[in-house]
């Protein structure tokens, strides 16, 4: 009885530590997806960490043990659950757009240099990678915006010299009146300068079609150029002059004036950049004519006061008189002569000294030259904004002569000019054809797919269909429009193109050309089936139904030569194409079934037919071959008995005189006849 007391206690004990064992794993189990649930999506919600937090403090409960267990499942369910939907909220934000992708491969990385791979070097190479990873973030590419936007603001520094530097040094009144504003922003453009210089050091280049965002190499190729001797001409400290001449001397920062290069520069990008590149270069050339008048207004005054304020009637008056005392009418007063002297209008104070004469002339030489780079540039903007216009106007007006000569009705003439006149105010005169043809053949593509991606997207044949078929239909397509009132087709027509919907309605009418069947929008696609030529169709290549526009109709056309030849690589595609036309005849009752399995018989046997006349022309081969072969076996046989037999007779002969020679060609008969025999 003590024995099996003990028995049953031991094994009442042995399952108390199993039972706690397993509500511990338990517990441990809940925890850890509880946790790992927090750690992955941040969200979680405070009933959920109540409800894990009530699940722990229960557990040495033994009378709640069976429902412990299903609540931590479920929580355990609940956690997975939400994390599984964050998941794929996040792969929803950061899916790109399937369509386009097709044709973009995965992005190129850079192969790194070749470096041995031993096993001594391994830590080496990890300092090197996570070294070259630092620096490549330092590292700018000139067609980045980041470089873009730094060049606009050494731009606006570099126009700061050019534009105040001069004045100050020319108006005293200027450079006294505001000293303390023009040290702060003459050494904020310095620094401006010095972080230029470390912008320059960090520039990528392409080498061999690869940016190059090796820091020492760009170091060195960065030092060996001219522009970085003049980059550190510019920022020399001459400023340190001033301890001996005073503030007052802007003459000594001159040197700043060298960085004009990147002031080019920055227009150029700009002028690459904008959407509107003529109003851009008429602006930039309005500003060198305005900073060139700016500067001669300037030497005027600098020049008036060496030979005198006032002294003569062609110098700047006196600044004794009020009405010219003020800072403000002086420098008016110079811009206007200086515009005045260059624009070569004249109606200044004539010169009365040498030294005038002289300054007079360069000024209006400079002043030709201005003006007639005003005159060429300006007229060569203005053509070119036009140019499209003037281009679109002479088609009209030619086709407005050819009508009037051929006496074409009114009312066509005016439908014919309204038709042009949508084409023009939907900006759609351009020839896209002509305007993308220097591009390379993916690049094309690729901008036609993302500026007509909302039309392709709806066409359900573009959707499955390979990416080379895609570039290839897309580079084939082109563009249409249709005014109202205007059939696209007409049932029964022979069809040579098919036409997919870009903008506008169309409608399917019937024979009275009033009713409506259907309507067509943007996205669909029509008269594939009649360019496909499908096997049983009663219409053959004919048109299937009458299509009309409602209003204008921007279309792409795709004809039967460019299809064809598109689908002659990719069959899976035309089966696809073909089997939808089956089913738009079937549907329609325009499809011969009968018709359709005769063809395929027909088909069967003139393969059998086929199969019968390779194996009949086999045979004949392999019996010819093994004629030709014993022949030539043959051939060579009675060849050798031939060449023994002469060795033979000239052999036993010996040496033959010469009438021996000629008895024995005048006896060749003989010879010959028994040659023949033998033969």
């Amino acid at each position: 009885m003590t024995g099996q007391a003990l028995g049953e206690s031991g094994e009442l004990t042995s399952h108390r530590l199993s039972v706690k064992t397993w509500t511990e794993e338990e517990s441990e189990r809940a925890d850890s997806i509880l946790s790992r649930g927090l750690s992955m999506c941040d969200d979680t919600s405070s009933e959920l960490q109540r409800m894990a937090a009530n699940e722990r403090r229960g557990l040495n409960s033994q009378n709640s043990f069976r429902g412990r267990g299903a609540m931590s499942r479920l929580v355990s369910m609940v956690v997975t659950l939400r994390e599984w939907a964050h998941k794929s909220l996040v792969e929803d934000e950061e899916r790109p757009d399937s369509f386009l992708e097709r044709f973009r491969g995965p992005e190129i990385q850079v192969p790194p240099s070749r470096i041995s791979h031993t096993q001594h070097d391994s830590t080496d190479m990890d300092r090197q990678a996570r070294h070259t990873r630092k620096s490549d973030v330092l590292v700018m590419s000139p067609s980045d915006d980041a470089y873009y936007y730094w060049l606009i603001v050494i731009a606006m520094a570099i126009l700061y010299n050019w534009c105040l530097l001069v004045v100050r040094a020319c108006f005293d009144e200027l450079q006294t009146r505001g000293a303390v504003v023009w040290l702060v922003l003459d050494y904020l453009c310095d620094g401006i300068y010095i972080l230029d210089m470390a912008v320059r050091l960090r520039t990528g280049f392409l080498e061999q079609g690869l940016l190059v965002k090796d820091v020492s190499k760009l170091r060195e190729t960065y030092l060996r150029t001219l522009q970085c001797k003049l980059d550190i001409a510019s920022i020399l400290p001459t400023d340190l002059l001033y301890l001996s001449l005073g503030i007052h001397t802007p003459l000594l920062r001159f040197n700043r004036l060298l960085r004009f290069t990147r002031l080019f520069e920055c227009f150029e990008r700009t002028e690459t950049r904008t959407g509107y590149p003529n109003a851009f270069r008429i602006c930039k050339l309005v500003l060198y004519i305005l900073v060139i008048i700016h500067w001669n207004a300037c030497v005027y005054y600098s020049f008036s006061k060496v030979l005198g304020l006032g002294s003569d009637s062609w110098v700047y008056p006196n600044a004794s008189q009020p009405e010219f005392s003020s800072l403000t009418r002086g420098y008016v007063y110079c811009l206007y002569w200086s515009t005045l002297t260059l624009t070569t209008i004249g109606e200044t104070p004539p010169p009365v000294r040498d030294e005038e004469y002289l300054f007079l002339v360069f000024d209006f030489l400079v002043g030709v030259l201005i003006f007639a780079s005003i005159v060429g540039n300006v007229g060569a903007m203005i053509s070119n904004m036009n140019a499209t216009r003037a281009a679109f106007q002479s088609r009209v007006d030619a086709l407005k002569h050819y009508m009037h000569f051929r006496h074409v009705s009114k009312e066509l003439e005016q439908r014919v000019i309204h038709w042009f006149d949508y084409l023009w105010t939907n900006q759609k005169a351009v020839d896209e054809q002509e305007v993308l043809k220097s591009l390379p053949n993916k690049l094309r593509a690729e901008i036609a797919i993302n500026v007509h991606l909302e039309t392709l997207k709806k066409v359900r044949i573009f959707q499955d269909c390979e990416a080379g078929l895609l570039v290839e239909l897309v580079l084939k397509l082109r563009p249409q429009v249709f005014s109202p009132g205007d059939y696209i087709c007409r049932k029964g027509d022979v069809g040579k193109e098919m036409y997919i919907i870009k903008d506008g309605r169309l409608a399917v009418v019937g024979e009275d050309g009033v009713s409506q069947l259907a309507v067509l929008t943007s996205g669909s696609c029509f008269g594939e089936i009649s360019i496909l030529n499908i096997s049983g169709s009663k219409m053959g290549n004919r048109r299937t139904a009458n299509i009309r526009s409602l209003g204008y109709s921007n279309l792409f056309c795709l004809s039967k030569h460019d299809l064809m030849e598109a689908l002659l690589e990719f069959p899976h595609a035309r089966l696809q194409l073909e089997q939808r036309g089956r089913d738009i005849l079937q549907k329609e009752g325009l499809l011969e079934e009968e018709g359709v399995a005769a063809v395929g018989e027909a088909q069967d046997e003139k393969i059998e037919r086929l199969e019968a006349c390779l194996d009949r022309l086999q045979t004949r081969l392999a019996r010819l071959q093994s004629e030709y072969a014993a022949t030539q076996q043959r051939l060579k046989q009675r060849i050798t008995a031939l060449e023994h037999g002469v060795t033979m007779g000239v052999t036993g002969s010996g040496f033959l005189s010469d009438t021996d020679c000629n008895e024995s060609i005048a006896g060749g008969d003989g010879a010959d006849s028994e040659v023949n025999i033998q033969l």
